[in-house]
């Protein structure tokens, strides 16, 4: 892109995309092998050149070309890539014709209306333009889960293995596992502060300290993060970590119900309202404070409460107190309860792994099964399958599996796009010799609602479909997602028997966690899918479950909690519906307009 961006010759631009493409494709050992023995050059689309750049940036973990290239550009102009919609052939227009070098030029121009003057531009260029900057700003300030848990995990296990440290927890949105966090907010249990504040600011990842005192301090971490921390005593801990994990709505709905039985109840402790006090005879309120006391963690204050224990997730204010209250809060799914996931991606198509190692590495989690479901022919940028790489894709996974060279048994599915007019992207034969059919939007996310809405449930009305993976199609912090009907979709999902996917990808987490209580107890079944690209995502699953957990999923609204034998026999009553006379029995038929009717 920075080569682009300034312009340089398209043949060369083309030779490091095309040489990006064939290192993707390697494995890592390959790579290295091949960098060792100097025969990176054998492979067609490396030259001499750029094997040297590869071997270069393998080795140290830098290129010296590429800190040169960054550094010729400002880093205001670079600051424009990060706008969605704004490729580097704009950016190059918009510099070159408006003088346009940083996102506040964009933003004038734009509002002027200049943009819209430009050829290749027009007004709806500049109204999407405008909109992106907007949820770029209004996302500036939010990280993923994924990136706010890379900085915290080494910060929390450091702080837990301090000699001083008895107890150490990640609070707020982080600990309610919410899709985004702003900040990271560190509790400490501990006698002895100032060694723990001292370790904690001057950390090698620490970039500044904002402030610092005896029982408190605040850093900015390299990555842009803030990282609070907070030392209490051990008594006082239980009180604090429920008090920063929140949500605000939880706590304001504990500390009614703390009140309507005699206690105030804030960060530092429960304790006796004075006016209860009073009702009391003295040595009645001097046990019930001592009774506050006893209290070791969280478990404690919530059963003082005449409560059973909430887990972080659930506390938002949803009616998570009144259900605990009665004991009937569900038993979340748990990490171990997956025995499988199905949306996955080789190098077949835009994967970096094979599917021997997709299979290694699904082996290694110990899990049953793992799906195969790389992208079909419309996804070009994807190197999706024509009909041809499916047919040979489908044979090798089949002779795999005959061969049990792994513990792991393979499904051949597809991500088959569902096209503008909801019609599926592969032909009804190729899609019954399939184990199973993930349908997704890749395309054309701009349609209005009433055609998106329409478009999606057309394609989980076709009788090969088996689950929707991510249903709107965001990108955290850098995409909206599409516009869409969501109880509409669940609805047809329902009716259709078809599966919706939680995309435990960190970017999409998709189906949102603010749908799934609603959906699964209208009956919609959820398969937590890591969307993994490498053998290495496949660990994202455990995001998914986090999300799966923050909307009240339990193991029996997931289909991969189910052992290998029984996704197999419901695979194939799935096929058998589809194959013999279309819609399967129970299904409603599909209407012209895309809407359902029985």
């Amino acid at each position: 892109m920075l080569l682009e961006l300034k312009g340089d010759n398209p043949f060369k631009i083309r030779a490091y995309q095309a040489g990006a493409r064939v290192v993707e494709s390697l494995s890592e050992e390959e790579l290295t092998r091949r960098i060792d023995a100097g025969t990176l050059e054998e492979i067609k689309g490396i030259g001499e050149a750029l094997a040297g750049k590869i071997g270069e940036l393998h080795r140290s973990g830098k290129l010296d070309f590429y800190e040169k290239l960054r550094g010729s550009i400002p880093e205001s102009l670079r600051e424009l890539l990060q706008i969605s919609g704004l490729g580097p052939k704009k950016i190059r227009a918009l510099h070159g014709q408006l003088g346009v070098t940083s996102v506040a030029d964009l933003v004038k121009a734009c509002t002027d209306g200049r943009v819209a003057e430009l050829a290749g531009f027009g007004e709806k260029s500049q109204e999407k333009i405008l909109a992106a900057i907007h949820h770029r700003e209004a996302y500036a300030r939010r990280h993923l889960w994924l990136s706010a848990w890379e900085e915290a995990e080494p910060l929390l296990a450091g702080l837990r293995g301090l000699p001083q440290v008895e107890q150490a927890e990640v609070c707020g949105s982080f600990r309610r596992r919410m899709e985004t966090v702003g900040d990271l907010d560190f509790l400490v249990a501990t006698l002895e502060p100032r060694p723990v504040v001292e370790w904690f600011v001057t950390r090698p990842v620490v970039q500044e300290i904002t402030a610092q005192g005896e029982t408190k301090a605040s850093v900015r971490l390299q990555s842009g993060l803030q990282a609070d921390l907070r030392l209490v005593s051990p008594a006082q801990f239980p009180f604090t970590l429920h008090h920063l994990t929140g949500s605000k709505d939880h706590n304001v709905q504990m500390r009614q119900r703390a009140l309507a039985r005699g206690w105030s109840m804030s960060e530092w402790g429960l304790s006796p309202v004075e006016q209860a006090v009073a009702m009391r005879q003295e040595e009645g309120g001097r046990r019930a404070h001592e009774q506050t006391r006893a209290i070791r963690d969280e478990a404690g204050l919530f059963a003082q409460l005449g409560l059973a224990y909430i887990p972080p997730e659930l506390r938002e204010g949803l009616g998570e107190i009144e259900l605990a209250e009665k004991s009937a809060l569900p038993r979340l799914v748990e990490e171990a309860d997956i025995r499988g996931v199905f949306h996955n991606h080789t190098t077949w198509s835009d994967g970096h792994n094979t599917l021997a190692e997709m299979a290694a590495a699904a082996e290694a989690f110990g899990w049953e099964y793992l799906g195969i479901a790389d992208h079909s022919a419309a996804s070009v940028q994807a190197q999706g399958l024509d009909e041809k790489r499916l047919h040979e894709q489908i044979a090798e996974i089949r002779a795999l599996n005959l061969a049990q060279k792994f513990n792991t048994y393979l499904f051949a599915g597809t991500e088959c796009d569902i096209r503008p007019d909801g019609r599926l992207d592969y032909g009804d034969e190729l899609l019954a010799e399939l184990d199973y059919v993930v349908i997704s939007v890749h395309s054309a996310l701009q349609q209005n609602r009433e055609d998106m809405t329409r478009r999606i449930v057309r394609g989980i009305e076709h009788p090969a479909a088996t689950m929707l993976g991510h249903l709107t199609g965001r990108l955290l912090l850098e995409r909206e997602g599409c516009d869409v009907d969501v109880d509409r979709v669940i609805d047809a999902a329902i009716a259709n028997g078809v599966v919706m996917e939680l995309n435990a990808n960190p970017w999409r987490l998709d189906m949102d966690w603010r749908h799934w209580r609603k959906a699964a107890e209208k009956g919609l079944i959820c398969c937590i899918n890591p969307d993994a690209h490498t053998a290495a995502g496949l660990a994202h699953f455990r995001l998914g479950v986090g999300t799966a957990r923050k909307g009240w999923l339990t193991k029996n609204s997931i289909l991969n909690t189910r052992s290998l034998a029984e996704v197999k026999r419901w695979l194939e009553q799935r096929r058998a519906g589809a194959v013999h006379g279309g819609i399967a029995a129970g299904r409603p038929e599909q209407s012209t307009n895309g809407k359902l009717h029985k």
